[in-house]
């Protein structure tokens, strides 16, 4: 029911940048928080960033704050991540979800199906 196409990602150096675009169908996306999960290779799910609906605002991990912006654009059903001075950390399959974090991360069905964020040297 819940349809999220994600794209963008690719292979960068350190340093880099890409921007990542989720397109949302299914559901009310202007009323819908929604966010941006990592999963690294071997590893669990990652929180990267929420756009939450009513309050307008933005959250980001610590471990991006500072390089990653997420933005929405309601009319275009669309979130985007922009990634800047990427990082061989950051390589991971990124996955946009609706919902907050703790409601998404047990829901799978709830994610897209992700793209790949490699970087490397």
């Amino acid at each position: 029911q819940v349809q999220l196409v994600e794209s963008g990602g690719g292979m960068v150096q350190p340093g880099g940048s890409l921007r990542l675009s989720c397109v949302a169908s299914g559901f009310t996306f202007s009323r819908s928080d929604m966010t941006w999960v990592r999963q690294a290779p071997g590893k669990g799910p990652e929180w990267v960033s929420t756009s939450y609906a009513n309050s307008g605002r933005t959250l980001v991990d610590n471990s991006v704050k500072g390089r990653f912006t997420v933005s929405r654009d309601n009319s275009k059903n669309t979130i985007s991540l922009q990634m800047n001075s990427l990082k061989p950390e950051d390589t991971a399959l990124y996955y946009c979800a609706r919902g907050s974090f703790p409601e998404v991360r047990g829901r799978r069905d709830y994610w897209g199906q992700g793209t790949q964020v490699t970087v490397s040297s």
